[in-house]
């Protein structure tokens, strides 16, 4: 029976939402319960299915202590590891017999909670998810068995020159900011996380009054929100105040931090190249995103083109941004054979500086929108996108027709926007370059860029 419900759900999420207005993301109806958590609520019913999303400001990994990387992550595992009514294996049984879906994971601003299930499991599927947010166990055992299970993933992660090159990166750019902190952890801060660290971590930074939900689905106002105030509203509000949310500024590159990072068994060497970026609600977005659509954002992009279409250099390059409140980075990443390393980086380069000095054609910047356009349908399709996109405008204060406006600015864009874009963001002098490889076959081809600090992979931490 499980078996076949779990099955339907799964065909019936996979299934597209119809639109239900011509609003790419129709205005929610604002609830607030009496502990203080703000609730976004949108019908929809023409599917048996309701999908909801929490958003806990300041309990990411941006608000750990110093040298306690890993810390939100283990909270936020532990949190489905058991309750004061139920263990972790009968939590699990309970969303496979209804085939829900209920996950907890950190990010650096927030934890995020996300659930999914049929209408007539949400109560049910609610009351665990309040559960765990409102009386985790925090069993000694269950602790250990992740942190056990953490510390092994970390070793067997710098097995993986691709995985360990982005943590490399991340603190290689961001140092000691918050946001140089890890969700695996570090090989010194795992050893410092105890149990009691969790606990206070939790009860200081997960409460219901900073936080936010949606829910979209098919369940009428009244009954919703009385489910709400018998689940999640009875998240009880804490006596004391709220602990600061501020992130300090990101770092910004001045000059080139070069680091190579020995794998002495290694056949390829990979790099990760990264730069200043841009904020969530920066008016540059629109452009940006554009511009790096065709610059490594998609299989067709100048950087996979050239490194892997007409060279052969490596099965894969793309480049991105990603974006925070207060600001963002740009990263451009592939991988080769150690011999050939130069040649990649040398094309990357000539590539940054082909777009900064002549930017894209006007016939590049329409095949950049249509693009972007084409795929966009499909990131607000379903119940769980349209509360996860609730909670993003909300968070980042940029409004519930953000999204019409982007496209219709996307719409707008010409190819000498995508060149100013290229100009501002794309790194020429100021930049962090990661490679990760044999430093005997790679460090002399190296030397050409400037002086490599040396790490060794089998050094701890990062």
């Amino acid at each position: 029976m499980k078996r076949t419900i779990a099955w339907l759900l799964f065909i019936i999420i996979l299934s597209p939402v119809v639109t239900m207005s011509s609003e790419r993301l129709p205005k929610p109806e604002k609830l607030v319960l009496k502990n203080g958590l703000t609730v976004y609520y949108l019908k929809n019913p023409e599917l048996p299915l309701v999908s909801f999303r929490v958003l806990i400001p300041g309990a990411g990994r941006a608000a750990e202590p110093a040298g306690l990387d890993g810390l939100a992550s283990l909270t936020s595992t532990l949190l489905m590891k058991g309750t004061k009514t139920m263990t972790a294996e009968q939590i699990a049984e309970a969303l496979d017999f209804m085939g829900a879906r209920l996950s907890i994971g950190d990010a650096e601003e927030y934890t995020s909670v996300s659930g999914e299930s049929m209408t007539e499991h949400l109560p049910r599927l609610l009351q665990i998810a309040a559960d765990c947010l409102m009386s985790p166990a925090f069993k000694e055992d269950e602790f250990k068995k992740e942190l056990a299970r953490k510390t092994d993933a970390l070793k067997s992660l710098k097995d993986n020159p691709g995985s360990a090159l982005r943590l490399y990166f991340r603190k290689a750019y961001f140092g000691d900011h918050p946001f140089g902190r890890l969700s695996s952890g570090t090989d010194s801060s795992l050893k410092k996380i105890s149990l009691e660290e969790i606990k206070k971590f939790f009860s200081a930074r997960f409460r219901p009054d900073i936080s936010i939900m949606a829910v979209v689905g098919d369940i009428d106002r009244k009954p919703l929100l009385e489910l709400l105030n018998k689940t999640i509203g009875q998240w009880p509000k804490p006596a004391a105040s709220p602990l600061s949310l501020e992130i300090p500024p990101l770092p910004v590159p001045r000059g080139q931090k070069l680091i190579l990072v020995d794998k002495p068994d290694a056949t390829q060497s990979y790099f990760a190249l990264g730069s200043t970026g841009y904020a969530v609600a920066d008016s540059i977005s629109g452009p940006a995103s554009l511009m790096n659509t065709l610059w490594g954002g998609r299989f067709t992009s100048w950087l996979n083109t050239e490194l892997r279409i007409k060279r052969g250099l490596t099965y894969g390059a793309s480049s991105s941004f990603q974006n925070w409140k207060s600001g963002g980075i740009f990263m451009a990443t592939s991988y080769t054979k150690n011999d050939k390393i130069g040649e990649m980086l040398d094309i990357t380069f000539d590539l940054l500086k082909k777009a900064r000095e002549q930017g894209f054609s006007e016939e590049e910047a329409e095949s950049a929108r249509n693009y972007l356009l084409g795929q966009f349908p499909q990131t607000l399709e379903t119940n769980g996108s349209k509360a996860s996109a609730y909670l993003r405008v909300i968070y980042y204060g940029l409004g519930f027709d953000y999204y019409d406006k982007y496209l219709n600015e996307i719409n707008s864009i010409k190819a000498r926007d995508l060149k100013a874009a290229a100009l501002k963001l794309l790194p020429e002098k100021d930049f962090v370059l990661v490679v990760v490889g044999k430093g005997e076959e790679v460090r002399k081809i190296l030397s050409k860029y400037g002086q490599f600090q040396e790490k060794k992979i089998t050094d701890p931490d990062f």
